[in-house]
């Protein structure tokens, strides 16, 4: 008589299911590194230096910038880009966290950008972050740049666009009950869009890479408190 499957799991000593789930972990590692791969071979060399290029200005503008970037793990094609709150808006003092992620096809389309750190707005998803606004679509053009994409984000959340919502629950209350649109806001920065108590903004940054905060301490110790000297030391 032949086992069912269940039969099978059932009996599994913990040894074997231990090593069944490291192998498919390490599967899964393989096959994501291996998609990553096959992203950058579709991109053009052309389009790459474009991104390094894009990367090295961001760089230079330094932690003083509004808006940030850096490539995940050195994958030109996934980036996480920062910008802060903007004065006398619900969201000034917020430190916000978006994920990026560059088509093949770039710069002809555009980035693929949403919020990672919640926020409430009326052109953002309060559940996906997913942004609506029309230089990350048909008003897109390949003279734009990743950072002119997250000025434009940044530029929303100071003049919001409720006629053209991604959240239309948020679009209500804008247009409806300004004040309390505006304590909601202001609750939400608070308590979503604040680096971790006692941790510095920048260490939060290069923590969200995948970094220890006692790795990012170290680097930005190591290169003068700046951010993307660290980011690069740690990347090699």
């Amino acid at each position: 008589m032949i086992e069912s499957s269940s039969d099978a799991d059932a009996e599994m000593s913990p040894g074997k299911a231990r090593e069944l789930k490291r192998l498919e972990k390490e599967l899964e590692d393989t096959t994501l590194q291996e998609l990553k791969e096959l992203k950058r071979l579709e991109m053009g060399q052309r389009e790459l230096k474009r991104l390094e290029k894009e990367l090295e200005n961001i760089r230079a503008l330094g932690d003083e910038s509004s808006v940030n970037a850096e490539a995940v793990a050195g994958d030109l094609t996934h980036w996480k880009g920062y910008l802060k709150g903007p004065d006398a808006t619900p969201y000034e003092g917020g430190f916000f966290v978006l994920d990026i992620t560059i088509p093949s096809e770039y710069p002809y389309n555009p980035p693929k950008i949403k919020f990672e750190t919640k926020i409430w707005h009326p052109n953002v998803s309060s559940e996906t972050g997913c942004i609506c606004l029309d230089v990350l679509g048909k008003e897109w053009s390949p003279a734009l740049s990743i950072r002119t994409a997250l000025l434009s984000i940044q530029a929303l959340l100071s003049a919001p666009e409720p006629s053209e919502p991604q959240d239309a629950e948020v679009a209500n209350m804008y247009t409806g009950n300004r004040e309390e649109f505006d304590q909601t806001a202001k609750f939400w920065t608070e308590s979503f869009a604040q680096a971790p108590t006692g941790v510095d903004e920048r260490v939060s940054q290069i923590v969200d890479m995948g970094f220890t905060a006692e790795q990012a301490e170290q680097a930005l110790n190591a290169n003068g408190g700046d951010v993307s000297a660290a980011i690069g030391s740690l990347l090699g």
